[in-house]
């Protein structure tokens, strides 16, 4: 069976893959999604027939890059921790169709996740029920109004990248919910999990470190502008 990701390294205990743009993560009504490929190419691979697959932490439908799984329950604590204690270093890539504000910043907001709306909105000040989160950026390159711009989120929270950005004025290229009026491929935005890096949880003082390859959609034709 061919599978909609691709692997980028895979041990006894876990598993990193590329996740290209318009697949779930979970399962979700009846879409496409990573952890039922994976269960079945552990299948496949082992001829268990009950593969364990723990989520380790997530990326948008629309959005590709680095995805990190478990294979055991163990590994899945030890990694859940690692993230809970913000040891885990994420770096992601955004286009913009619009000039950032300064070419590199620390943007600093207040989130509430709107359930029914299934989407973010940020403050510039605390609500009731926000939560503080920042992120920092630096323009890599511009041509022909694009923007690429590399991301360190400070936290983790819903959207956190798309509605921080939104909020600057920078609106991911294809990211309709939250401003972009540039369209990019159908269910996908620019905004790619470029880097993760973590510790292996069988050699607590070995990182890992892995890149996944940009998408090839003519949204990322600036990508080329710098060092792949």
């Amino acid at each position: 069976m061919k599978y909609d990701w691709s692997i980028l390294q895979e041990t006894t205990h876990w598993l990193a893959i590329n996740k290209p743009s318009s697949l779930n993560v979970e399962p979700i009504w009846d879409y496409s999604n990573v952890q039922d490929q994976v269960i079945d190419y552990l299948r496949q691979a082992t001829g268990r027939q009950n593969p364990y697959v723990g989520i380790v932490h997530r990326l948008d439908r629309p959005v590709s890059g680095v995805l990190l799984l478990a294979k055991k329950k163990s590994t899945l604590r030890s990694l859940n921790e690692q993230f809970a204690q913000r040891k885990v270093s994420k770096t992601y890539w955004a286009v913009c169709a619009d000039s950032p504000p300064a070419e590199q910043a620390k943007i600093e907001h207040h989130l509430i996740k709107e359930q029914k709306n299934k989407r973010s909105v940020v403050f510039s000040t605390p609500r009731k029920g926000s939560t503080p989160v920042s992120l920092s950026y630096c323009l890599m390159a511009q041509k022909e109004g694009r923007y690429l711009l590399q991301v360190h989120p400070h936290s983790g929270k819903f959207h956190q990248i798309r509605v921080q950005l939104a909020a600057i004025g920078c609106p991911i290229v294809g990211d309709h919910k939250y401003g972009s009026t540039v369209q990019d491929a159908p269910d996908c935005i620019a905004l790619h999990g470029r880097e993760l890096e973590f510790f292996d949880p069988q050699a607590a003082d070995q990182k890992k470190k892995y890149l996944a390859p940009v998408p090839t959609r003519k949204a990322w034709n600036i990508s080329k502008q710098t060092k792949q």
